[in-house]
């Protein structure tokens, strides 16, 4: 199962309905029958608005199902997700950049908001009627075809933002995208503790976490006194471990799930690491 970059993804497809600003993208979605189940990966937040059907998402420490007429604010990272078919689905996705929510809370009239010590990865958006409607209007744009004004969108984008932020029940999330007017770069520590498990390719964890390949390079063996390579390895090797320790999994879904392509080479390495083979390993702890 390939890890699916979804923001380039919907980008460079010319099948889906779509709108693209400097730092925003609009996509209408429907999945197709044959995509039950797949990872992806996005270097962009995004809001996902289901309009029909329903959709489990699911992080390293977080697992949400959503419903026709709710909605999700997901973070930048990697996600599993599981598809249900007893009734067609039908999405609306909203990938926007850091730059553009900093732009936003710079204009945003508002008391301060307090900041909270950590954040999920994903938000639940509470969906009030006005919200319902905004989402609503962008959907009426794709059916009307040809070219929409692009300050047309980006005026309908913050009031979404606008919507969501002064919405009590969404206090978590307002306090969110206030943090990041603080943060020029993307936090090394988050992206990584968060994705470590994720077959991604070191370029990718680079374009992930905001940065050049060698700036990327560059910041992490600063804050973490050695390679990517070699970090990601052994951060691996030690989520495997628990799993096979704690979980009924098989030997060739701890591999997977622990980010290595294939299974010889997982096995390589964990006997390396812990004198054993996984499943030799996994037999004595039993």
């Amino acid at each position: 199962m390939n890890t699916i970059d979804v923001y380039q993804f919907f980008k460079n497809h010319p099948a889906f309905n779509k709108l693209v600003g400097d730092d925003y993208l609009f996509v209408e979605y429907k999945c197709p029958i044959n995509s039950e189940q797949f990872k992806l990966w996005s270097e962009s937040d995004f809001i996902s608005y289901v309009i029909s059907g329903k959709k489990d998402w699911t992080s390293l420490h977080q697992k949400i199902s959503t419903n026709e007429g709710e909605a999700v604010y997901i973070r930048k990272g990697v996600y599993n997700t599981k598809q249900y078919f007893e009734v067609d689905y039908c999405v609306m996705l909203f990938f926007v950049t850091d730059d553009f929510i900093r732009r936003f809370m710079n204009e945003f009239s508002t008391p301060k908001i307090e900041l909270q010590n950590s954040y999920p990865q994903i938000f639940e958006i509470d969906v009030d009627d006005t919200l319902t409607s905004l989402f609503m209007t962008v959907f009426n744009y794709f059916k009307q075809g040809g070219n929409i004004p692009k300050d047309l969108v980006e005026l309908k984008f913050k009031e979404l933002f606008y919507n969501i932020a002064l919405n009590p029940a969404n206090k978590s999330i307002a306090s969110f995208f206030q943090s990041l007017q603080n943060k020029e770069k993307a936090n090394l520590d988050y992206i990584m503790m968060k994705n470590f498990h994720s077959d991604l390719t070191i370029e990718e964890y680079a374009k992930l976490s905001g940065r050049s390949l060698s700036s990327f390079k560059r910041d992490f063996k600063e804050y973490f006194k050695e390679t990517p390579r070699k970090w990601i390895n052994n951060m691996r090797l030690e989520y495997a471990k628990t799993l096979l320790e704690n979980s009924q999994l098989n030997i060739n879904e701890i591999c997977y799930e622990s980010g290595f392509k294939n299974s010889s080479h997982f096995n390589t390495a964990f006997k390396e690491k812990y004198k054993l083979p996984p499943r030799q390993f996994k037999t004595q702890v039993s």
